[in-house]
């Protein structure tokens, strides 16, 4: 049986969260382990920002826990002793599905490090299922590789993502698409799938639909496009765009599309960092936005703005999206909820 058979259905992030997990950074796994302690203090940044509106967990290696228990992250902050290999929680934690009657369940995907990239992986393909056990929370093993950053819920049915992730060979090769979006409809509760085409240029996670493009409310999707045709998102940001115009959701409903400009491109040691104000992340009342700074203070204001004027009840709590996205992600790459049922 899956989530599908029991009634099960994948809530919209912005439904009330009970707390919400997130992975210390790991300096043997990290792409620039020299830069362990500043990164370690931009995932700090990111704890004590959320924990301003709820409970957070931190997956820490058992030999990282005093050191982390000394930085004294706040009252509204546990720490969960685990072994893991990589911090991404989004991607190797749990999805979580809530139930006609109101219990909770959660989705244990199979994980392999966004498509066999980085080795070894076998930890962070072990951490959902202790999450869940700690938690006391009934357990699907979905027989599908898959991470949480590739799919966004509005809570009514529909999922989007991104065709250059979900069907790529270094996931699940013996699968067509539409076994691929049988499982992932199974395993969300879901009834529809809008299949945008690529994620944003140098994203190594092979085109996550969180960096792109989101669920604000049903019906309605914001985007990050891109101005500029010489940037490689021109191309990518305005195909996908005429994809959401022409789509519909599990309502049949036509889509209600907000654009938010991208930041300006960013270099590191001649690879593109990925800067997306789309990786933003909806806690109870309130949403953590990363920005950048520097030559982004314009589209910083901007997204910042946008966002308020979207949601007026929440709080915009922005937080350091430089201190991270070297590692190959940002806020919401960081983060997995887990809904109130009761």
């Amino acid at each position: 049986m899956n989530p599908q058979d029991l009634h099960y259905t994948m809530p919209a992030e912005w439904a009330r969260h009970e707390r919400t997990f997130i992975s210390w950074p790991v300096q043997e796994s990290m792409v620039h382990p020299d830069n362990h302690e500043s990164v370690s203090a931009g995932y700090a940044e990111i704890i004590q920002a959320i924990a301003e509106f709820e409970p957070v967990s931190v997956v820490v290696n058992p030999d990282d826990m005093d050191t982390v228990e000394k930085l004294n992250l706040g009252a509204n902050v546990t720490l969960l002793p685990i072994l893991h290999n990589d911090a991404w929680l989004r991607d190797n934690g749990p999805t979580f599905v809530v139930g006609e009657d109101g219990s909770l369940a959660g989705v244990n995907w199979k994980f392999n490090a966004w498509g066999g990239k980085y080795s070894p992986w076998d930890l962070d393909d072990a951490v959902a299922p202790q999450i869940l056990e700690l938690h006391r929370t009934a357990r699907m093993d979905a027989p599908l590789v898959m991470e949480g950053g590739s799919i966004h819920s509005d809570g009514e049915g529909t999922l989007l993502t991104t065709e250059e992730c979900l069907l790529n060979p270094n996931r699940n090769p013996e699968l067509s698409r539409e076994e691929i979006a049988g499982y992932v409809q199974q395993y969300t509760g879901t009834e529809s799938v809008i299949w945008l085409k690529r994620g944003l240029s140098g994203d190594e996670t092979d085109g996550h639909v969180d960096n792109i493009a989101c669920f604000a409310a049903p019906g309605k999707v914001i985007i990050q496009v891109c101005e500029d045709p010489q940037d490689e998102n021109y191309a990518i940001t305005w195909e996908n765009l005429s994809i959401l115009e022409q789509a519909v959701d599990a309502k049949g409903r036509r889509l209600e599309i907000i654009k938010i400009q991208q930041p300006p491109r960013v270099d590191a040691e001649d690879s593109r960092l990925t800067l997306s104000y789309l990786n933003f992340y909806f806690v109870n009342g309130g949403i953590i936005l990363p920005v950048f700074g520097g030559t982004a203070a314009e589209t910083d204001k901007l997204a910042e703005e946008t966002l308020a004027g979207l949601f007026p009840d929440r709080r915009i709590r922005t937080v350091n999206g430089m201190a991270v996205i070297g590692e190959g992600g940002n806020v919401h790459c960081t983060t997995q909820q887990m809904p109130a049922v009761k």
